[in-house]
């Protein structure tokens, strides 16, 4: 029977095999040098060969540039070398899961028919930004579905974005708003991910803030990899063709001269639009 490996370097990196712990690195000087290695010990400790590969899902960030891109060009190269099907999606949607999860196991999530938990999913973009996106999810009072498994994918409020921490408890606000309109009962606004705890400060803000959660999914070891996992086929059966490409947010840095620099005598060239 063959094996669901996942790899994310959104945030530092983790390499694991569904069912198994994963191997976590977050140091952001060292991480990406060792993927390779991570990703076959992953599959040697669980007692696969690169061959038992059935599935290869990769997070596709949001997140920095040079990280992300390694995790997502590994991923690409092992699934082409294995013929595994290939699947990509974004760090924040399951962080919505787990929230709710984590809440049901700690028994703060309440009634659902009466208290509306929220799911602010972020993950650190430096330059003193956060990536984010709001959502609702539609789990059971425990924060599982009937089989005591994630449920139905979340439903985003506020769409995957990159905004000032301030910015984001603004516009937060602003959607709480117009869920409160059509609701009865409290609404309750959590903070989770990688970044949260950095700019607590400008995130309390939020109206209707709850908890405030400094860590990911990946953060939660084997049942973390599971979640994410779980998410991303869930994401894939309901879009297919979803490209796997890295989600950045950002514009890039480099921008063309004007005008270009004359090399050897010669006229420089023209920007092109």
């Amino acid at each position: 029977m063959g094996c669901t490996l996942v790899i994310d370097t959104s945030y530092g990196s983790t390499v694991g095999v569904v069912g198994h712990e994963p191997i976590v690195e977050t140091d952001s000087r060292t991480h990406v040098e060792k993927l390779q290695v991570n990703i076959a010990r992953a599959v040697k400790e669980a007692g696969y060969a690169p061959r038992d590969i059935e599935t290869v899902i990769v997070g596709t960030g949001p997140a920095p540039f040079t990280g992300l891109r390694a995790g997502i060009v590994a991923a690409k190269a092992l699934a082409f070398a294995t013929g595994a099907e290939l699947i990509g999606h974004d760090v924040l949607a399951p962080q919505a899961q787990w929230n709710l999860i984590r809440r049901g196991k700690a028994g703060t999530l309440g009634d659902q028919k009466t208290r509306r938990v929220l799911t602010l999913a972020v993950n650190d973009a430096r330059r003193k930004q956060l990536y984010f996106a709001l959502y609702e999810s539609p789990l059971g009072s425990d924060g599982t579905d009937d089989a005591g498994n994630a449920g139905t994918a979340a439903r985003a409020l506020i769409a995957m974005d990159i905004d000032y921490p301030a910015s984001i408890a603004e516009r937060v606000n602003a959607a709480v708003r117009e869920v409160a309109a059509m609701t009865n009962g409290e609404i309750v606004v959590d903070v989770v991910g990688h970044g949260a705890a950095k700019y607590a400060d400008a995130l309390h803000g939020i109206e209707c803030l709850g908890d405030v959660t400094d860590e990911s999914v990946f953060d939660q070891g084997r049942q973390g990899v599971e979640i994410f996992a779980a998410d991303a086929t869930l994401a894939h059966a309901h879009d297919p063709q979803a490209p796997v490409e890295p989600l950045y947010l950002r514009r890039p840095d480099a921008e063309v001269p004007a005008p270009l620099k004359h090399v050897l005598g010669h006229e420089g060239a023209g920007r092109k639009d």
